[in-house]
């Protein structure tokens, strides 16, 4: 398998950090492992890929490319007193716009919140939220693909938050227990 099977396999762009990988192969290996689909042969057959995949990438990953050292000037700079104020009053239009459903606004608001402050680790999790919020709104509106789409863009909005990724990972088993895997 060259590198950029092991992305295909793995869904990722080629080039994917040492991190994405690491991410990608545990969101992917907990839905295909053989004991979560203990019947299902190809599930089995793609979990071995997907190992395959993530070993080659491991070994191979760290050799190809130096990861630069962390310094003072990497990390991202205080906000300023307004976007302070900003953030605060986007966070309470976003609560507003989810508690009455209305998930393409809030989607706008957390997007171009996110846009302006790119470096919030906050923002990247209130996107993720957003994200979620509208998939299962999908998912109840019978739109499978589209609620796939949106809890993917979850994921990668804030990938290193694990309660996201069990919550995730219920909503593509109910989306894969109403309408299939190949949806």
């Amino acid at each position: 398998m060259n590198l950029e099977e092991c992305y295909r396999v793995l869904e990722l762009p080629q080039g994917a950090s040492l991190a994405q990988v690491k991410s990608a192969y545990r969101r992917l290996a907990r839905r295909y492992h053989p004991d979560v689909n203990p019947s299902d042969r190809t599930a089995h057959e793609k979990f071995i890929l997907l190992h395959q995949a993530y070993e080659k990438l491991v070994r191979v990953l760290p050799t190809l490319r130096v990861s630069p050292i962390k310094s003072e000037a990497q990390s991202p700079p205080p906000l300023s007193a307004f976007e302070i104020k900003l953030k605060h009053a986007s966070y309470r239009q976003l609560r507003e716009f989810l508690k009455y459903r209305c998930y393409q606004r809030a989607i706008s608001l957390v997007e171009g919140l996110a846009s302006r402050l790119p470096q919030d680790a906050e923002v990247r999790q209130w996107q993720a939220v957003t994200y979620q919020c509208w998939a299962r709104q999908l998912i109840r509106d019978r739109q499978p693909q589209a609620a796939r789409e949106y809890l993917h863009r979850a994921l990668k909005a804030d990938p290193d938050n694990r309660t996201l990724w069990q919550e995730a990972e219920k909503d593509f088993r109910t989306l894969d227990r109403l309408y299939g895997k190949g949806v």
